[in-house]
């Protein structure tokens, strides 16, 4: 959880947060402060982890490509003689 504490005197603890474009600043969405202003925090040690969820990243992409991989080249392989 990330500590976020604005200008007010007021702080919040927020364990998901959404990071979106607000006039023209990067700000987090779930830290809107009860005084109208977006709360700041300090940043902690490391990356936060980002977990990927775009359908083009599944397993099955792999196997396309070597069925795909398969018909081009053919079963010979390309570092083969022709003989």
């Amino acid at each position: 959880m990330t500590l976020y504490y604005c200008e007010c005197g007021l702080t919040k603890e927020i364990a998901k947060a959404t990071i979106v474009l607000r006039n023209g600043k990067w700000v987090t969405k779930e830290a809107l402060c009860d005084c109208g202003l977006y709360m700041k925090s300090k940043p902690k040690e490391g990356m936060p982890t980002l977990k990927r969820t775009e359908p083009s990243l599944s397993k099955r992409r792999d196997k396309l490509w070597q069925g795909a991989k398969e018909r081009l080249v053919g079963e010979r392989g390309v570092n083969e003689t022709f003989d």
